[in-house]
């Protein structure tokens, strides 16, 4: 029998290298439209000390059975001091049917540095110095210390926090990956890019993923860098972290979907030590700024198996070179083929979590994907925050779209050409969107949870005790 499971795993492995397998797409059970002035549990009270930004990630903690929403640098677009955040919530699950309902933040941690000051959303000044700068996208929990791992836009970089958001290790980014201008690091970026190679402009890890036994990080950039095609290139870079480390240890070729304007990738989740989600998208849809048409949201299942490591390569503009990491053809999920009525039967723009949660009572477990609503706050080239409300029943909700001084509901005027306009009920601040999915084991492979826990409790203890 030991011989037979030997040939098995041969196979497999072999099945592995080919490609991963055609999957069904998970079957969309219902979504949840969120207060855009929703305000979190650290006390704030207003839009740049309180409001809930929703899901730069989402993480499930299997272990606490927790979920987690991460926000990124706030309201302010960098141009403003905020103090960084990440929140656990509670969600009600039917076992049954997959179905989410009654969402509630249960706790805010702000993020810090070793010395107990913010983790701050304001751009890196002066330039070359990243500091304290802080622009979050990827969160996971290390299972077998309870770690946050927290990866970051500006540097880019991955930073472990303890579990009250104190920064106890900075991890190390390869040189090739750094901003730069010649042999001058520029962390902030602009428009247009002042860089030459490196990361684009708030284009750093925009996923992370940590394997089973929580031995390995993988980083994602959001797109091509600036020497490897920039915003026309289609290759882009999976970065593999040593937890033991800080260190990292090589770097994988990712293709893009070249027909996706926009094209960037917003989430990294791994279904174990070599097989992962990627949720590609780009900037179409409802949302602060956004072109509304047309739409690009898929997930991809790929697999890192034989893939060659280029941490000493660089990728010529065009498609990846041999030796890229496995990516299936059809995409495991379109995140555009189910809408809600709430956000007028349209596609919001930014997705960006994505995580497996817990087991449902056939043999399925729950996926939950969420949305990156940017505080529904925009601000002009002075630095001044206006909320931005939409009426989402229109044909194109951007252009019809109201702007109001900030905490204001007078003074307000058309996004698209600055007529003055009266604010009503047909307008509301943008919601955070969070989609349910249920999906067969089968389907997930062989799938492997961080710690090999598999808890079927859908939230943890309703207090804020750690």
């Amino acid at each position: 029998m030991k011989y037979l499971r030997n040939i098995t795993l041969a196979m497999s492995l072999i099945g592995a290298i080919t490609a991963p397998a055609v999957l069904a797409a998970p079957e969309f059970v219902n979504g949840l439209a969120l207060d855009g002035a929703m305000l979190d549990r650290s006390g704030g009270k207003d839009a740049n000390t309180g409001r809930v930004g929703y899901f730069s990630d989402i993480y499930y903690d299997p272990q606490r059975g927790q979920w987690w929403g991460l926000s990124d640098r706030g309201p302010g677009g960098g141009a403003l001091h905020y103090e960084t955040r990440v929140q656990r919530f509670g969600l009600t699950i039917d076992k049954k049917t997959g179905a989410i309902s009654k969402f509630k933040i249960r706790k805010t941690v702000i993020f810090s540095d070793e010395f107990g000051n913010p983790m701050d959303g304001i751009a890196p000044a002066p330039t070359n110095i990243l500091g304290n700068a802080f622009d979050p996208e990827g969160f996971v929990i290390g299972p077998k210390n309870g770690s946050f791992y927290v990866s970051d836009e500006y540097g880019p970089s991955l930073y472990e926090f303890n579990k009250k958001g104190k920064r106890v290790r900075t991890f190390t980014t390869p040189a090739n990956l750094i901003p730069r201008n010649g042999n001058t690091p520029n962390y902030a970026g602009g428009d247009p890019e002042p860089n030459t190679a490196g990361k684009r402009t708030n284009r750093g890890f925009e996923g992370l993923a940590i394997i089973p036994d929580g031995d390995y990080i993988y980083a994602m950039l959001q797109s091509a860098m600036l020497d490897e095609g920039a915003g026309s290139g289609v290759c882009n870079r999976i970065v593999k972290f040593s937890t033991a480390t800080g260190t990292a240890l090589a770097q994988y070729a990712y293709q893009m979907e070249g027909s996706s304007q926009g094209r960037g990738i917003s989430a990294l989740f791994a279904l174990n030590d070599h097989e992962f989600l990627v949720l590609e998208r780009n900037n179409r849809g409802i949302g602060v700024g956004a072109e509304f048409s047309p739409p690009n949201k898929k997930i991809y299942r790929i697999d890192l198996t034989g893939a060659a490591d280029f941490s000493l390569a660089t990728f010529a503009p065009g498609p990846c070179p041999a030796g890229k990491v496995i990516k299936a053809a059809a995409p495991f999920l379109d995140l555009t083929a189910n809408t809600l009525p709430e956000l007028g039967n349209k596609v919001p723009e930014k997705w960006e979590g994505l995580a497996i949660g817990p087991r449902l009572n056939n043999d399925s477990y729950l996926l939950l994907a969420g949305t990156d609503n940017d505080y529904s706050v925009t601000q002009n080239a002075g630095g001044t925050q206006f909320d931005v409300y939409f009426r989402v029943d229109d044909a194109d909700p951007f252009v019809s779209s109201i702007q109001c001084p900030l905490g204001s509901t007078t003074g307000c005027f058309q996004t698209t050409g600055g007529a003055p306009a009266e604010l009503d009920g047909t307008y509301k601040l943008l919601p955070g969107i969070l989609h349910a999915y249920k999906v067969p084991r089968a389907d997930l492979g062989n799938f492997v949870r961080p710690g090999g826990h598999d808890h079927d409790n859908d939230e943890g203890e309703d207090d804020d005790k750690d």
